[in-house]
């Protein structure tokens, strides 16, 4: 269905902002919030199919509003909702909600996650009878849970990245830094129609495609919440690709973030110019067995911990519980994470999380072994929970790749 579509451009249907409406109205009845305020830039988008400037004001009862500051007639070609009044202030948000909902609502949830304190204190002046709670859990809980049409999406930003790793076999030659050769990915991705932003939403994260590690520098720990964060360019921005120049018969692990029409896929796979040494290639096995067996068991109703579980058992049998996701002192406490919208979404399959995977959810799954001072060797690939089981949304095979 392609209402209100904007000369063909890609846009979110009405049944599906429909349907999203009326999720987060249920859950934010079950925690006795009358109505949420939407800022982040992706909740706007996901509840409203418009990332345009502005605030969706939605109430457990009745329809929800669109105020748009900038920019209001974009945002009216590419929302189902109506009406889109345009604002020039903030200001004006209270006047308007009233006007449209009959009452300004005692209780006003708001993404705490995420806002920054200044503007929670703006909205407590701005709202001075109003109640400000956390609606961040419910949104993140309706946000897990993919619709058919998410999934297709999803699918469809996998075919584009099966294609750039297609691309990658092709390409790859020594001689080339991590960086440069990072480069020469991100610009056949923008030609297959990569969105480049990757979307985050923890403020101290910073979303980036190339995460090229080599040899030695794959082995490189760092800020980030992963086994390996790399080189990087500096150390104002240190993790992902350097300018260590990549070279034949050794470990090269490419870890691309692939963005279609915002919906994301994160996928690794291991590559060699020529023969990869035995030490590493063992490694690669080892987590292709990981990935496999936590497949052959991933199913609703299991906790995201169990599988966690699942995947260190597997990592001992296998003689790699040193390497596994990370060195002794600095692992990682999980083994995957969700994709959509933003790069890490729930559920998080990390150590003792209760939280049960559900039809709909779609993960990252990405065990990863570090051998310090030598090499990182792991694979990730995209899962979308069935009915019954867990089903790749990844087209890229499993295996490594030697060019």
């Amino acid at each position: 269905m392609q209402e209100k579509s904007d000369q063909g451009k890609f846009h979110v249907p009405a049944d599906e902002i429909h349907a999203r409406t009326k999720r987060i109205q249920a859950a934010l009845r079950r925690r006795d919030i009358e109505a949420m305020l939407v800022v982040q830039r992706m909740d706007l988008f996901y509840f409203s199919g418009t990332a345009q400037r502005g605030w969706l004001f939605i109430p457990t009862d009745g329809d929800p509003l669109l105020m748009i500051r900038k920019y209001a007639p974009r945002a009216r070609r590419e929302s189902a909702l109506e009406p889109v009044p345009e604002v020039t202030s903030a200001k004006e948000l209270p006047g308007l909600i009233r006007d449209f909902h009959g009452r300004i609502p005692r209780t006003l949830g708001l993404e705490f996650d995420v806002i920054p304190v200044r503007e929670y204190m703006f909205y407590q002046r701005l709202f001075p009878g109003t109640e400000l709670v956390d609606a961040s859990p419910a949104i993140l809980e309706i946000r897990t849970v993919k619709s058919p049409w998410e999934i297709a999406r999803i699918e469809e930003t996998a075919g584009r990245s099966a294609l750039l790793f297609d691309f990658m076999r092709e390409s790859l030659r020594p001689g080339m830094s991590e960086m440069e050769y990072s480069g020469v990915l991100e610009a056949r991705a923008r030609k297959l129609g990569h969105a480049s932003r990757i979307r985050v939403r923890d403020y101290q994260t910073e979303g980036y495609s190339w995460h090229i590690l080599s040899g030695e520098s794959g082995s490189r720990l760092g800020l980030l919440d992963s086994p390996a964060s790399g080189e990087g360019t500096s150390p104002a921005f240190p993790c992902g690709a350097g300018y260590r120049p990549l070279r034949p018969q050794e470990p090269i692990m490419i870890d691309f973030t692939f963005v279609l029409n915002g919906y994301h896929v994160d996928e690794t796979r291991m590559f060699s110019v020529g023969p990869m040494p035995e030490k590493a290639r063992r490694g690669c096995e080892a987590a292709i067995e990981i990935h496999n067996g936590i497949l052959d068991v991933a199913e609703p109703g299991i906790p995201a911990g169990h599988i966690y579980e699942t995947a260190r058992r597997l990592a001992q049998k296998l003689g790699v519980s040193e390497q596994f996701l990370g060195p002794r002192g600095y692992k990682v406490a999980f083994v995957g994470h969700g994709v959509g919208l933003e790069l890490v979404e729930p559920p998080l399959l990390a150590k003792n999380r209760k939280d049960h995977l559900k039809p709909g959810m779609v993960f990252s799954l990405e065990p990863k072994l570090v051998f310090e001072g030598e090499f990182t060797v792991g694979i990730e690939s995209v899962i979308q929970v069935t009915e019954s089981a867990c089903r790749l949304l990844t087209r890229i095979p499993v295996q490594v790749f030697i060019c």
